[in-house]
């Protein structure tokens, strides 16, 4: 599991602010299932969805997004993933293939967490935001996930990763507004096995 709680340069959970505000939000709590639901409210109602908002500077670093106050989902799990980490949770990063349009491709990848809870295992949770088509909250063992894959081409990619995918790093790190990273989400293919 040490790989999932690291410091990375990108989940920079060692950074003052991130240790600071992590260990107030657990503050009195030792029940690592209170903590992780209390870090997992605080990214999805505190941190501002960039293109939801229409917000930049496009973030990355768990660091750069605690103090923007904003960030696409792949940078919301970023800072989850680093509040979690500095509360000795072990964190990963896992993520869905979408329709843009809910009607084939074009696809793009949706980034999530997976938390690993006492008693429970890896759960998927979701701080991506709220608003009006969307509703996630912290119900283990339930997942409550933005989006449900609905369109032949989707999926949920089985992988939980100890650090963000390549392309969702070259993403935030080249463009700098939050209406091009909009225009340019990543997809990937997805491996078919044949029975």
């Amino acid at each position: 599991m040490q790989e999932y709680l690291r410091p990375t340069e990108i989940i920079d959970w060692k950074h003052p602010e991130v240790e600071k505000l992590a260990k107030e939000l657990a503050s009195g709590l030792e029940d690592p299932i209170e903590i992780t639901g209390k870090c997992f409210e605080w990214v999805r109602d505190k941190i501002y969805h960039s293109h939801d908002h229409c917000m930049n500077p496009i973030t990355l670093k768990a660091s750069e997004v605690l103090e923007a106050g904003t960030g696409y989902c792949y940078a919301k799990s970023h800072l989850l993933a680093a509040l979690l980490r500095a509360n000795d949770i072990p964190t990963g990063f896992c993520y869905q293939r979408l329709s843009r349009d809910e009607n084939g491709e074009p696809f793009c990848l949706h980034g999530l967490n997976a938390v690993h809870l006492p008693e429970i295992g890896w759960l998927r949770v979701d701080a991506r935001g709220n608003k009006k088509s969307i509703d996630t909250k912290f119900n283990p063992p339930e997942e409550s996930l933005a989006y449900e894959i609905k369109v032949k081409g989707e999926a949920d990619l089985p992988e939980i990763w100890a650090d963000p995918l390549p392309v969702i790093v070259d993403l935030l790190t080249g463009y700098d507004n939050y209406e091009e990273v909009w225009k340019n989400l990543p997809d990937i293919p997805l491996i078919r096995t044949w029975l």
